[in-house]
């Protein structure tokens, strides 16, 4: 049984919209923040779905107006994107944002906001924890995918062009206003990508509930998040998925987003932050190739805590069924089944070799993985051979359970 932590602390002010039909209560929501010339940060992919059309027809006759449609956003968000979606948010007299996108699109509006907010030119300005001190304009986040959760955490990630890094930046004022989740915005998602944040999802809800600063609330939306996204993943990457799956996943990738904003992850997201800034894979992609490496590694201080998670995640008769004492491995293997699935149906990498990944980049990877935030609060600590031996294990899928 999990013991209570002497201390800590849970905050989320974002108000969740979910349904069929949550795109139509947009100008209501904008009204109370009385904001009515909202910038659409988004991206070409995006726009070219037909999406951003659907939320402005969603809005019906209200008095928005609609100044500008910035869709300039790339998979990796930078410092030069965000400069030019602020400049443009001056230029057209802007007095809030809607980002409709995936956790590119949601950290650019992020940055954009930021310097908008405090009309600033200098993003860099803002990296770290809790340096912005005050309220931003208004904000709605409109996800597309379900799997980042960044319409609903304290952070952002945006890529420093000129150092080649990613820029952290965290502090309660980037949250969102308004989250809308809506099936007609993740409809068009292909099988492959909706695996991908699905996994990214999942390894949100696992790490926030392994890692060092658990709570029972975050553990509470993390378990939620895992037992929808074992319901509905392989539903959702159906040629044809239905709403209800849509919807499902949408509202898993939120509680996940939720349960780790107020207790962070691990050397999961360590080792992806590094793998994407070195190699730029994917972070769902790294997620799901990793998530295993790091139940692993933390198996022997963290048994029992992993143990749990084989009930929200394969139901109460697995885990009913199973020895107290065999839980953890056997929700490591459920994992490994998992990602067998999804590489024989999407063909998602489970390994970094079947990501493409180039064999000579594995120290760099390694290097920049150790000096990632996300390990402060992960069960155990992880130096330079360590991560270095995980990556080389990671390359050949030679794990042994």
């Amino acid at each position: 049984m999990n013991k209570l932590p002497r201390y800590y602390e849970f905050f989320n002010h974002t108000k969740i919209i979910s349904g069929y039909k949550a795109l139509e209560n947009i100008p209501y929501e904008l009204e109370l923040l009385r904001s009515f010339r909202p910038m659409i940060i988004t991206d070409k992919g995006v726009k070219k779905a037909g999406l951003v059309n659907t939320v402005i027809n969603a809005c019906g006759d209200s008095d928005l107006v609609f100044p500008v449609v910035f869709d300039n956003v790339p998979q990796d968000s930078s410092t030069k994107v965000v400069s030019q979606a602020a400049k443009l948010y001056r230029e057209k007299r802007c007095d809030s944002i809607i980002a409709i996108g995936g956790g590119s699109v949601i950290d650019t509006a992020k940055g954009t906001n930021i310097l908008v907010s405090y009309n600033s030119d200098d993003l860099r300005k803002f990296m770290g924890a809790d340096i912005i001190k005050r309220p931003l304009n208004p904000f709605i986040a409109i996800p597309t995918t379900a799997g980042t959760g960044s319409e609903v955490t304290i952070a952002a990630v945006i890529r420093d062009e000129e150092k080649g890094i990613k820029m952290p930046f965290t502090s309660k004022y980037l949250l969102p206003n308004v989250a809308v989740l809506d099936p007609r915005m993740t409809i068009t998602l292909p099988p492959h990508i909706s695996a991908a944040t699905a996994m990214d999802a999942l390894t949100h809800a696992i790490e926030s509930y392994i890692c060092l600063q658990k709570n029972p609330l975050s553990d509470a939306y993390a378990t939620a998040a895992i037992r929808l996204i074992s319901n509905y993943i392989l539903k959702v990457i159906e040629k044809k998925p239905s709403k209800e799956a849509r919807l499902a996943m949408a509202n898993a990738a939120t509680m996940a987003g939720i349960a780790f904003s107020n207790s962070m992850v691990g050397m999961v997201h360590s080792l992806g932050h590094a793998l994407g800034g070195v190699a730029r894979i994917p972070h769902g992609v790294a997620m799901n190739i990793f998530l295993p490496w790091g139940l692993k590694e933390n198996f022997s201080v963290r048994k029992e805590i992993i143990g749990e998670l084989l009930l929200p995640f394969s139901g109460a008769e697995k885990y009913s069924n199973t020895p107290p004492e065999k839980r953890a491995t056997e929700f490591i293997r459920e994992i490994r089944k998992l990602q067998d699935i999804l590489y024989e149906k999407v063909k998602m990498p489970r390994t970094l070799q079947e990501a493409d990944v180039d064999k000579e980049l594995l120290p760099d990877i390694a290097k920049n993985a150790i000096n990632d935030g996300s390990l402060i609060v992960n069960p155990i600590d992880l130096d330079y051979e360590d991560a270095l031996r995980i990556l080389k294990q990671a390359y050949f899928n030679s794990v042994e359970i």
